[in-house]
C-alpha cells in the first residue's frame, strides 16, 4: 500500500507511453503511404505523358484504335518491348526497369469521347470517364486534335512482395522496435524519478504516523522549493505548532493545578482546624474562607472567559462610545486606589478623538487588567501615564498606551508576557503578579476587537535611561462594527 502511488505513476506512465507509441506509429504509417502515393501519382502522371506521343503515333499510322489492347498487353508484359507493333512508333517499354515498374500499373485508355476502350484490369471498359477524371490523365494529340486520354494508376505498389511494399513494412517494423526501446528507457527513468519524487511523500507519511503516535519532535527534511518543499515546510510548522500546543496545554495543566491547589489548601486548613477547634468559627474566618472562594471564581471566570474568546464564541456587545470618556471614567473610579499607592496619575489624550464601535464592558476589563498591572509594579512616588491619540503607525486605529516608571520587564520575559499564567516574577506570588492570566485576556479581547497589543520595556538597555519601565500599547478601529 506504501508503495501505491509510485504503480499508480507508472500505470498512468506505461499508458502514455503505449497511446503515444501507437499513434506515432500510425502518423509514421499513413505519411509513408501518403509519401509513396504521392510518389507513385506523379510517376504514373509522368509515364502517361510519355506514352501519349507513342499513342498517338500509333493512331496516326492507323487512324483508329483498333489492336491497341494486344499493343498495350503486349508492351506492359515484355521487359524487351520496343515498339508499338509493325515496328512503328517510339519504344515502349523503355527497357527492363521501365517494363518492371509499369507492369505494376493500371493504364486506361479513352477515346475522344472520353469512353474507356481499354483497361489492364479491365474493369472499366466501355464506361464513360467524367472530366475529372480525364483531368488526371494525358491527352493524345493527333496534328492538335484530341483523339483519345491515357491514364496511368498504381496497381498495387505497396503490396507485400513490392520494393516498395517491402520498404514501408521495413520501416514499420523499425518504428514498432524504437517505440518499444524508447518505451523501455522512459519507464527505467520514470520509475527513478517517480520514486524521488514521491520520497517526501513517505517521508511526510512517516512522520505523520509518528505523530499521530503521540511523537511531536517528528520534522522532515525540506529537499526543494516547488510544491512538496511547500507542503515539507507546512508540514514542519503544524508540527511545530502542534509541539507548542502540547507544551502549552501541559504548561496549563501544571498552572491551573497550582492556582486551584493554594486556594483550596488553604480552605482545607482553615476548615480542618476549625472542625479540631485550634481556630473559632467566627466572621473573620468566615471571611478569609470567602476570600479564596471568590479567588476560586475569578480564577474560573478568567478561564472561562479566555476560552470563550479563542474559541471565536464570546458575543461583544458593541456600541458607539467616546474612548477619552471611557479611560476617564474610569481614572475617577480608580483614583482613591492611586492615592493610597502614593502613585502618580497623568492623562494625556489627544483633542477630537474619533469615535469607536467597541464593548465598552470588554474594553474596560482591559485598561482596568493594564492600570492593575501598572499599580501593582510601580514603586511609591511613581508615575503612570495614561494617553490615547490616533495611531501614526496605522491610519485608521485608535491607539491607548499605559506607561509606568516601574521595574521593568526583562528582554527575556517580554515575548511570553501575554501567555496564560506567565509571570515574570517566578516565585509565583499572588501579591506581586496576581493569577497571570490578566495580560493574556488582555490580548485575546483586544483581538476580538481588530485590534492589537504591544509591550516594550526598555529600562534594561544600555545609555540613557528612557524615564519608564514599561509601556502597554493596544489598537482599537476607528468605527469598527
Amino acid at each position: 500500500m506504501r508503495n501505491s502511488l509510485i504503480f499508480k505513476l507508472i500505470g498512468a506512465f506505461i499508458l502514455i507511453i503505449a497511446v503515444g507509441a501507437v499513434v506515432n506509429s500510425w502518423l509514421t504509417s499513413r505519411a509513408m503511404d501518403n509519401a509513396f502515393s504521392l510518389y507513385s501519382t506523379r510517376n504514373s502522371q509522368a509515364w502517361a505523358e510519355q506514352l501519349a506521343p507513342t499513342l498517338a503515333d500509333y493512331y496516326s499510322k492507323n487512324l483508329s484504335w483498333q489492336g491497341i489492347e494486344t499493343i498495350l498487353q503486349s508492351g506492359l508484359s515484355s521487359p524487351d518491348s520496343t515498339g508499338m507493333g509493325t515496328g512503328q512508333g517510339r519504344g515502349f517499354g523503355q527497357g527492363r526497369q521501365g517494363s518492371a515498374w509499369m507492369a505494376n500499373q493500371r493504364v486506361i485508355l479513352a477515346d475522344e469521347n472520353g469512353i474507356v476502350i481499354n483497361d489492364s484490369s479491365n474493369e472499366l471498359l466501355g464506361h464513360e470517364l467524367s472530366a475529372a477524371e480525364l483531368s488526371n490523365g494525358a491527352p493524345v494529340l493527333v496534328d492538335g486534335t484530341l483523339v483519345g486520354t491515357v491514364l496511368v494508376t498504381p496497381n498495387n505498389i505497396a503490396g507485400a512482395n513490392t520494393p516498395a511494399g517491402q520498404y514501408l513494412a521495413s520501416v514499420n517494423q523499425s518504428i514498432i522496435i524504437s517505440a518499444i526501446i524508447a518505451g523501455i528507457i522512459s519507464l527505467v527513468l520514470g520509475a527513478a524519478l517517480f520514486f524521488y519524487v514521491t520520497a517526501p511523500l513517505r517521508q511526510l507519511n512517516k512522520a505523520a504516523g509518528a505523530i499521530s503516535r503521540g511523537d511531536l519532535s517528528q520534522r522532515v527534511d525540506i529537499r526543494s522549493k516547488d510544491e512538496l518543499g511547500e507542503l515539507s515546510q507546512t508540514f514542519n510548522q503544524m508540527a511545530e505548532n502542534l509541539d507548542r500546543a502540547e507544551i502549552q496545554r501541559k504548561r496549563l495543566i501544571a498552572d491551573v493545578a497550582h492556582e486551584l491547589r493554594t486556594p483550596i489548601a488553604v480552605m482545607q486548613a482553615n476548615l480542618e482546624a476549625m472542625l479540631d477547634g485550634v481556630l473559632p468559627l467566627d466572621e473573620e474566618q468566615v471571611a478569609a474562607l470567602l476570600n479564596e472562594t471568590l479567588s476560586l471564581k475569578r480564577l474560573v471566570g478568567d478561564l472561562r472567559l479566555l476560552s470563550l474568546v479563542e474559541s471565536g464564541e464570546l458575543k461583544l456587545e458593541k456600541q458607539l462610545i467616546e474612548v477619552d470618556a471611557l479611560i476617564r471614567e474610569l481614572v475617577d473610579r480608580i483614583n482613591v486606589q492611586v492615592h493610597e499607592n502614593g502613585v502618580l496619575l497623568e492623562l494625556d489624550m489627544a483633542d477630537n478623538l474619533p469615535a469607536v464601535m467597541v464593548d465598552p464592558g470588554r474594553i474596560t476589563q482591559v485598561l482596568n487588567n493594564l492600570l492593575g498591572n501598572a499599580l501593582r509594579y510601580a514603586a511609591q512616588g511613581g508615575k503612570i501615564m495614561v494617553s490615547a491619540q490616533k495611531s501614526p503607525e496605522s491610519p485608521g486605529f485608535i491607539k491607548v498606551s499605559v506607561t509606568d516608571t516601574g521595574s521593568g520587564i526583562d528582554p527575556a520575559d517580554l515575548p511570553h508576557i501575554f501567555d496564560r499564567f506567565y509571570r515574570a516574577d517566578q516565585s509565583r506570588a499572588h501579591a506581586s503578579g496576581g493569577s497571570g492570566l490578566g495580560l493574556a485576556i488582555v490580548k485575546q479581547l483586544v483581538e476580538a476587537h481588530g485590534g492589537k497589543v504591544s509591550v516594550s520595556s526598555p529600562i534594561f538597555s544600555k545609555g540613557d535611561q528612557p524615564g519608564y519601565g514599561t509601556r502597554f500599547t493596544f489598537t482599537l478601529p476607528i468605527m469598527s462594527t
